[in-house]
This record gives structure tokens, C-alpha cells and sequence, in this order.
């Protein structure tokens, strides 16, 4: 044992653990596929709030997670149902 060794601080265990944690749900998350597990929440909410406006099909919203960067989009796809002429849009409703 040296003499700098006596000086020389480690890091705290809570901090190494932290790390390791991190690193280890980091792994997990990519050998999953990467999509999050709140995706077919965000979706199902997402498609009660456009029904609230407009009458969409079910398969008719995508959201999906990219990477670029080393950021997370979330990109948000809805076909819209086209508009018959003349008939004019629904206002919405009123929350209650």
C-alpha cells in the first residue's frame, strides 16, 4: 500500500451502485427492442383525445420512438378521415 493510496478517495458505494444500475437498465432497454413500455399507453390516450374531435380509426394512429443523435422523437402519424364538401367540421365538445 502506497503512500497516496491512504489519500486517495473512492467513490461511494451508493454511487457506484447508481452507475452499475444505470448501465445494466440501459442494456435491457436496447435487447428489448428499445420502445418504451408506455408506448400502447401514450397510444390508447392519444386516440381517446383525437376521438374527442374527430371519428378515426383505431389503426389509424402510429407513434413510434427514433433515436437520432442520442435524442428520443416521438413521432405522432394520424390519418385523418377526408372531409365531405360542404358538410361542415364538428365543433368540439365541451370537457366535462
Amino acid at each position: 500500500m502506497g503512500l497516496l493510496a491512504l489519500f486517495r478517495r473512492t467513490p461511494p458505494s451508493a454511487t457506484v451502485a447508481k452507475e452499475r444500475l444505470r448501465i445494466i437498465v440501459a442494456q435491457e432497454r436496447s435487447a428489448r427492442g428499445g420502445g418504451p413500455d408506455y408506448l400502447p399507453l401514450l397510444r390508447r390516450e392519444l386516440l381517446e383525445v383525437i376521438r374527442k374531435y374527430v371519428n378515426v380509426d383505431p389503426d389509424a394512429i402510429q407513434v413510434n420512438i427514433e433515436r437520432e443523435e442520442g435524442q428520443e422523437v416521438l413521432e405522432l402519424s394520424v390519418a385523418l378521415p377526408e372531409r365531405k364538401a360542404g358538410v361542415p367540421m364538428p365543433s368540439p365538445s365541451p370537457s366535462t
